[in-house]
């Protein structure tokens, strides 16, 4: 090879270095972009001479999946954070939490017990038991509103989810028709591609498979695809069969047939976060506030029954309160209904149940660890079933079929249909006879604040410390975590940015550097040009 297509050699390839130096340069704040280098060998045509092998790009597989993982797990993390912290501030507020209200409640009982015939003690106790009910309805709409949040959240991460992996799948199939033209993939389409896998794990976790071909697989949950190839499988956000009211994740299989995942199927991203936060907290805090409210509303209504007012009438309820929720599943083959009524409000507890007819009997479990509980089945006037346990009783309205479903929630709105039912003074059940200056069922009422109400196990005053307590430590281990994952992912991206970033100060060096290799193979070209120049001279 003459010097002068030695030299055109190097030019190609000092050319094609520049190029890549000036590419990494100008995509140095591009998102997923990852460095390239150019890669030169001799010639392999046998002569003298360079070449340009490949244009390599610097990804590393392995600690891209590591920092996806890690990701993923922050982003769940960050998401049940923003929410958990506003039910914090709730429950801790001083001046707006439910503790100065029951206190200031039972305060005024005490007031009242000094002077049951005064207007002004009475119109206090009506005055405080205003207050606090609002207050626990005020508490129940801002958990509701929460609950709708949630919902609309979902909906909105299910439709960017579903964005990214037609993306994905696309990309698939240019990559794998560009593969098959040139026999290589152009780099910027990997980088698209490695990008969205990092956007779609922010959103929800997702098990990557590279296949030998080079294509990227994504699922998720158990092992159902949502990117096979050049097909992506939708998520639709719908409302769940078990419960109308909350908006849940379906998949759509193969045949599209939509099969609702259930929520535990997501623990990892942004709607994993949402979730989880919503399964482990919202809905106990919810219905622990609605066994708060009923425990003090049946509480005090038996004890206002024991006394007389100053009509000298027998006390009656002060407090309404609603009743247990039971959905049917949308499922059921049967038109069968549930009813509920709560027979024992001190048994009451904070889960919620699933009840399930075989055919033959039923059965009823703990939603949320699935334990079953034993109940007591009977029959009531009509002769419907009933089964009775922890302080509620079901009846079964209509003929069920056999895999019917329900659910019960004893106590999640309760908190929201506390009211106050007393406005005349006069109808304070104050004393046991109709004596003005009778005071001992106002001294019972008062002495309702030291009884275990709540569940027969705490006071009231016990139970929403307890609630508070663990709402702020559920708090702080999310945010303690939240803190340890950034770290990681933090030291993940500088792993990975020290592989596949772009420095900018090794660019410039680069970019000289080629520079002086594009110069120096043009004084090759003009040196070949010169000898051959002075050969033909010398003819």
């Amino acid at each position: 090879m003459s010097l002068f297509s030695i030299g055109l050699s190097g030019l190609s390839a000092a050319q094609t270095a520049l190029q890549t130096t000036g590419s990494n340069i100008s995509n140095v704040y591009t998102p997923g972009y990852n460095r390239q280098l150019t890669l030169l060998g001799e010639s392999s045509s046998g002569a003298n001479g360079v070449q340009v092998n490949d244009v390599q790009r610097q990804f590393n597989h392995y600690i891209a999946s590591q920092l996806n993982t890690a990701t993923s797990s922050a982003s769940a993390l960050e998401a049940y954070a923003t929410q958990v912290s506003q039910i914090d501030n709730l429950l801790a507020d001083r001046d707006a939490g439910l503790a100065p209200l029951m206190q200031s409640f039972f305060s005024s009982l005490e007031d009242l017990a000094g002077a049951p015939s005064d207007p002004a003690a009475r119109q206090g106790v009506i005055g405080t038991a205003d207050t606090l009910t609002a207050q626990f309805r005020a508490f129940d709409s801002y958990l509701d509103d929460m609950q709708s949040g949630i919902n609309g959240q979902i909906r909105d991460e299910v439709t960017q989810i579903n964005n990214a992996a037609d993306q994905m799948a696309k990309l698939n199939k240019e990559i794998a028709l560009a593969k098959a033209k040139t026999g290589e993939a152009p780099n910027s389409l990997l980088n698209q591609r490695d990008q969205l896998v990092a956007e779609i794990s922010e959103r929800i976790g997702v098990d990557l498979i590279v296949q030998d071909s080079g294509t990227y697989n994504l699922t998720i949950g158990n092992g159902q695809p949502l990117v096979a190839g050049s097909r992506s499988f939708a998520l639709e956000a719908v409302s769940s069969a078990t419960d109308p009211s909350r908006t849940v994740v379906a998949y759509h299989d193969a045949g599209g047939n939509a099969i609702e995942l259930k929520e535990s199927t997501f623990d990892s991203g942004t709607l994993g976060g949402l979730m989880t936060f919503r399964r482990e907290t919202l809905d106990k805090t919810q219905n622990q506030i609605g066994q708060m409210a009923l425990a003090l509303a049946a509480g005090f209504n038996d004890q206002h029954a024991q006394g007389i007012d100053l009509n000298g009438d027998t006390g009656e309820a002060f407090f309404s309160i609603g009743s247990p929720t039971v959905f049917a599943n949308e499922r059921n083959a049967s038109t069968a209904v549930i009813t509920a009524e709560f027979s024992n409000a001190l048994q009451v507890t904070t889960s919620d149940y699933d009840i399930r007819f075989d055919g033959t009997d039923y059965t009823v479990k703990r939603a949320d660890s699935g334990d079953s509980v034993t109940f007591t089945a009977g029959t009531d006037g009509a002769g419907n079933t009933t089964l009775a346990f922890e302080g509620v009783t079901l009846t079964v309205n209509g003929t069920p079929a056999a895999g019917d479903k329900y659910q019960l929630q004893p106590t999640r709105n309760l908190a929201g249909q506390f009211e106050n039912l007393v406005s005349d003074t006069a109808k304070i059940a104050a004393g046991e006879t109709n004596a003005s200056g009778d005071n001992r069922n106002a001294l019972a009422l008062q002495e309702l604040q030291n009884v275990d109400l709540v569940g027969s196990k705490a006071s009231l005053s016990e139970a929403y410390s307890s609630l508070v307590s663990d709402v702020g430590n559920r708090t702080n281990v999310v945010k303690v975590n939240l803190s340890a994952q950034e770290g990681l992912t933090e030291q993940l991206t500088a792993v990975q940015q020290s592989e596949s970033g772009v420095n900018l100060d090794e660019e410039a060096a680069n970019l000289i550097r080629f520079q002086q290799y594009y110069q120096a193979n043009a004084k090759v070209i003009e040196i070949g040009t010169t000898v051959l120049d002075t050969i033909l001279g010398l003819r």
